[in-house]
């Protein structure tokens, strides 16, 4: 099955979804372990990991394209992506929409900022017409008609915290959206609860909370009350990784071999501990096994010194 068909019908038994963002393969693998349904990939995770600059809309189509395609290819679950405005107007949506079914994933979230946008939680948000944004969710419409009708539309506003933004004008957007066929709405830089029972209430379709920044920090249950329909950590995995390298790295500066050492014991037992085994050389070397002569595959691994997976 699709994954595309696979994410709707998660949304069809309209119970609270927690959707995880991964930045790049590994972070990918690691939620899917951690026993996920369905992940994200964060624009601002790939602008942070790959660039090392903000989210400020520098990233490129094919620079996003590559990303998401090595992440659909390591695990089994759904994955819905990021490609913040959609590398242009609704006529490059169209090429954008095309690359992005081709690369597997089961849907994308597309923002309605003028370009080049910047992330949903700081200030200097500017939002394009709603005539325009809603021109590029009919040409994105268009093509997983003609490609994959399952794909998941996600059509993300962020005229909350625009200029000249307000409540009004995210409902307005929001059965603007729907109605040229987005799927799932999601307004971005919620400040309030208020808003999004509101969102929730009026809009006719799943609703995606982005739980991060600025907006309030809500429980499963009260979430699921609500009838939120996707609760999502777009920060998560790349904000703990980037902390758990500085406190390496300037443990590692300060104690030297001696840190090393220590930092060694203290891993022992985790799952990933033991990395040649958790990235898949058992795997290779099974499939080796399955493949190749016997004979070269045991004087290989009997006559070389290293890890034996």
């Amino acid at each position: 099955m699709k994954q595309s068909k696979i994410l709707r019908e998660l949304l069809a038994k309209k119970e609270l979804l927690i959707a995880p963002a991964a930045y790049d393969a590994l972070s990918a693998r690691i939620i899917e372990q951690a026993g996920f349904k369905l992940m994200g990939v964060s624009g601002y995770g790939i602008s942070a990991t790959m660039l090392g600059k903000p989210d400020v809309g520098l990233t490129t189509l094919t620079e996003v394209v590559n990303v998401v395609r090595n992440i659909v290819s390591v695990v089994k679950i759904p994955v819905f992506c990021d490609v913040d405005t959609g590398f242009g107007n609704a006529i490059n949506v169209m090429r954008t929409t095309e690359e992005f079914i081709r690369a597997g994933v089961a849907g994308f979230h597309m923002e309605d900022q003028v370009a080049p946008k910047r992330c949903g939680h700081v200030a200097g948000k500017q939002v394009i017409s709603i005539e325009e944004a809603v021109g590029k969710y009919r040409a994105v419409d268009r093509i997983r008609k003609e490609m994959e009708p399952d794909f998941v539309l996600i059509a993300r506003t962020d005229s909350l915290g625009a200029v000249g933004g307000s409540i009004e004008e995210v409902i307005r957007r929001g059965k603007a959206y729907v109605e040229a066929g987005a799927d799932v709405f999601f307004a971005d830089g919620i400040t309030k609860v208020g808003e999004l029972e509101r969102i929730v209430k009026e809009i006719p379709a799943p609703i995606l909370y982005n739980m991060v920044g600025l907006s309030p920090q809500i429980t499963m249950s009260q979430l699921q009350k609500m009838g939120v329909a996707i609760v999502a950590d777009a920060g998560g995995a790349f904000r703990s990784a980037m902390r758990a390298i500085w406190d390496y790295m300037h443990g590692f500066a300060k104690g030297g071999t001696e840190f090393m050492i220590q930092y060694q014991k203290e891993i022992q037992g985790h799952p990933t501990a033991n990395f040649h085994q958790f990235i898949g050389f058992p795997e290779i070397r099974r499939l080796e096994e399955q493949y190749l002569p016997s004979e070269e595959v045991q004087r290989k691994y009997a006559q070389s010194i290293g890890y034996q997976p």
